[in-house]
């Protein structure tokens, strides 16, 4: 039985991985476990697990005593341990050895799920050190198959395949094996899943990255990303500010000949980029983050955590301030973290006198 169960440990440690030291803590916890919930009460149990002597035993520890045993769970009675060992004494310990199979299919599959959770854990920790100078990142991928029905994608990252879900891709976005590109290494994957980490190109922080990748200024400190609001596919709007007077942060971002915008650009599959002068004038700041809209007044309240603005733009300006579908208001609310009325200059009067938006 020992060397069925050191071929079966020598098989895990080779399919998962992990050294060796490691696997026999694992599989110890995992054995240590089920033997407390079929002896809750025993208070020293021993597992021994020696792959190079072939030893693999479990015990439980009792003390003996004198007479009758006041807690039974770890206490022998000295007779019985003489049954045991014939060198038992009063006040020494008497090890009684267990049989594995004794815990039936219950207790080895406790035993089981118990060594799976230590080496998934293991594996995270292993994914997180690799991974920990990439988190929060934007790294390059390159495509290795993508899925015909479900457009889900296989990417690798140096050399470990990542698992790429279509909603995490840019909408529109055909993927082809081959293709490399940009993502945001979001974090690792659910406790409860394969480590695995999690990659986006539909979050936020990616063009704030590849802003910082193409931009020496904002990657050297002197021009500062100040928020971010984006629909994924369709337009990003960026506020920036320039910490040197001499440098334009607006000027910086686009490049020479647009170079360094239009690279973003593409590698966002062709999505439009608003780039804003940041403000800490909130009423200034909106009004520039409804851009390409003409405003003509910015009311803003704030109460409590509440922060509220009534924005007036000129009749024919309407439909641009609020833009398609609402995306033009939508983005620039979340860029300024104001929740934004637009109204009309002019609004229709209705027939019993009262005003009507346009």
């Amino acid at each position: 039985m020992n060397k069925d169960f050191f071929e079966a440990l020598s098989l895990l440690q080779k399919e998962n991985d992990i050294d060796a030291e490691t696997l026999i803590e694992s599989v110890k916890s995992g054995i240590m476990k089920a033997i407390k919930k079929d002896y809750p009460n025993s208070e020293n149990i021993s597992v021994e697990i020696d792959p190079e002597s072939g030893k693999f035993e479990m015990k439980i520890l009792k003390e003996i005593v004198e007479g009758e045993p006041e807690d039974p769970d770890n206490q022998i009675s000295l007779d019985e341990a003489r049954t045991i060992s014939k060198r038992s004494r009063v006040g020494g310990v008497c090890e009684i050895k267990l049989n594995p199979a004794k815990f039936g299919r219950v207790a080895a599959q406790n035993a089981k799920q118990s060594i799976k959770k230590d080496i998934k854990d293991k594996e995270r920790e292993k994914l997180l050190e690799q991974y920990k100078d990439k988190v929060f990142r934007c790294v390059p991928a390159t495509v290795q198959k993508v899925e015909p029905n479900t457009l889900n994608a296989v990417v690798t990252i140096d050399k470990n395949e990542v698992y790429f879900i279509r909603k995490e891709q840019i909408p529109g976005e055909v993927l082809k094996p081959g293709d490399v590109i940009q993502v945001y290494v979001v974090g690792t994957s659910a406790p409860d899943k394969k480590p695995s980490i999690r990659i986006s190109r539909t979050h936020r922080e990616l063009v704030k990255r590849l802003f910082e990748k193409e931009v020496p200024e904002i990657y050297d400190g002197i021009v500062e990303i100040k928020a971010i609001s984006r629909v994924a596919g369709a337009r990003s709007k960026i506020a920036v500010t320039s910490n040197d007077p001499n440098v334009d942060a607006i000027g910086a971002c686009i490049g020479p000949g647009k170079s360094r915008i239009s690279a973003i650009i593409n590698e966002l599959n062709g999505e439009k980029i608003d780039i804003i002068q940041w403000s800490e004038d909130p009423a200034e700041f909106i009004a520039r983050a409804l851009a390409h809209a003409e405003v003509l007044s910015v009311e803003v309240y704030e109460e409590d955590e509440r922060k509220e603005c009534k924005v007036i733009v000129p009749d024919d300006q309407l439909s641009l301030a609020i833009g398609n579908k609402g995306q033009n208001a939508k983005l620039a609310a979340g860029l300024t973290g104001y929740r934004i009325d637009i109204l009309p200059e002019h609004p229709v009067q209705k027939d019993d006198g009262e005003e009507e938006e346009e």
